[in-house]
């Protein structure tokens, strides 16, 4: 449950931060689950370490890898 409440969350800042508006419950969903994975992988490249227990942590690497996830949707959609 914590997780998919840390995903909503986490597209939901992600959305606010680059675009200025959010992409609804299940938008905000599909972006922080993604963002989550990606930021896990952004953290584990930069040897950064999160407590598995500290829900703001994990909120924080989830909402840096939606943030990442959001540039990266940006730059291809330009093309």
């Amino acid at each position: 449950m914590w997780t998919i409440i840390i995903g909503i969350l986490a597209g939901f800042l992600a959305g606010i931060l680059i675009k200025g508006r959010g992409f609804g419950c299940f938008g905000n969903l599909l972006v922080g689950i993604v963002g989550s994975f990606l930021g896990n992988w952004i953290f584990n490249f930069l040897q950064i370490s999160v407590s598995e227990g500290s829900k703001t942590a994990m909120l924080a690497m989830s909402t840096v890898g939606a943030i990442a996830l959001l540039l990266l949707v940006s730059i291809f959609n330009k093309r």
